[in-house]
């Protein structure tokens, strides 16, 4: 590929596959994450970084070697990283000893730096901790919020918000009940956010609905809410901007009542009652031959012939 005035123009065929694959689209691929350690790291961190990929698997780049960058004084080598594998998700793990066992959470728009929150680890259950059977691979999982702050508080809700993002999976347009398997609850309480992962069992019940049981399968994680780097509200805005392509087109006399009721009003022409059809009577028809004549002294009509 060459690259003239800032535009790369394709040598071949491939790279020009290439380039059409990483062209802006009108409905994107699913978000990918690429999970990286920094130079100082811990077993907890580098065992979190493998149990999160795990839940994110096939939509992550796990990143084996150690990235010596610091994201919140340098975001270069993350922006970097973003263009190269395409992800604009990343989990970024390290230690030390004012920031033990620390995570960092964020997201790209345009390859840069859009959001970023630090999460310091208390505590971590793993998933080979826990003897459970374990939801197949790529499953999409159903993300509840739990906790007061999570609606009122700025950081919370942005931190609600990359949560999302992070862990949503592919966008599908219906789900079957057996896969609403897997269940991942974040619970905001006393200052502290807790993660825990589920697996949603269907138990018989005696009627139709089953009965659902959930069934802890790890990881599990106590957290506690350090730095952030937060978009501007004109950044974060322009960063949620649908093409008008995609949105919906408003339908013209078309209106909904409080229960849902769709109503139509559909629009006609001045009707002309002269020329209006009426239902044909027998006893008004004209005969062949003839004329109806009206009858006197209230007797019946008599039919008068009419000479040729």
């Amino acid at each position: 590929m060459t690259q003239l005035d800032g535009v790369v123009k394709p040598k071949t065929k491939r790279s020009k596959r290439f380039l059409d694959n990483r062209a802006p689209k009108l409905i994107e691929d699913v978000k990918t994450a690429m999970i990286m350690k920094g130079g100082n790291t811990s077993q907890t961190i580098t065992q979190a970084l493998k149990d999160i990929y795990a839940l994110k698997k096939p939509n992550a780049v796990l990143y084996k070697k150690k990235n010596i960058t610091r994201p919140f004084e340098d975001s270069t080598s993350l922006e970097f990283f973003s263009k190269k594998t395409d992800c604009s998700l990343f989990l970024f793990g390290s230690h030390n000893k004012k920031r033990p066992n620390n995570v960092i959470f964020g997201r790209m728009f345009d390859f840069h730096v859009l959001d970023m929150i630090e999460l310091g680890i208390e505590k971590f259950v793993s998933l080979s901790d826990i003897k459970a059977s374990k939801c197949p691979e790529g499953t999409k999982p159903m993300l509840v919020f739990a906790g007061e702050a999570f609606d009122t508080d700025n950081e919370h809700k942005r931190l609600k918000s990359l949560l999302i993002d992070f862990f949503r999976g592919p966008t599908v347009s219906a789900v079957r009940l057996a896969g609403l398997e897997h269940v991942l609850h974040f619970t905001a309480l006393e200052g502290k956010i807790y993660m825990r992962s589920y697996r949603s069992l269907l138990k018989k019940s005696g009627c139709r609905t089953p009965r659902i049981e959930l069934e802890e399968i790890g990881p599990s994680f106590d957290l506690v809410l350090r730095r952030t780097h937060l978009a501007s509200d004109d950044l974060y805005k322009l960063a949620h901007r649908q093409p008008k392509a995609l949105k919906a087109k408003k339908k013209k006399n078309i209106s909904h009542n409080v229960f849902g009721t769709k109503f139509g009003r559909v629009h006609m022409q001045k009707q002309d009652l002269s020329k209006l059809q009426t239902r044909k009577m027998k006893g008004l028809r004209k005969r062949k031959g003839g004329v109806v004549a009206e009858g006197q002294d209230g007797q019946a009509p008599k039919v008068a012939k009419v000479e040729s």
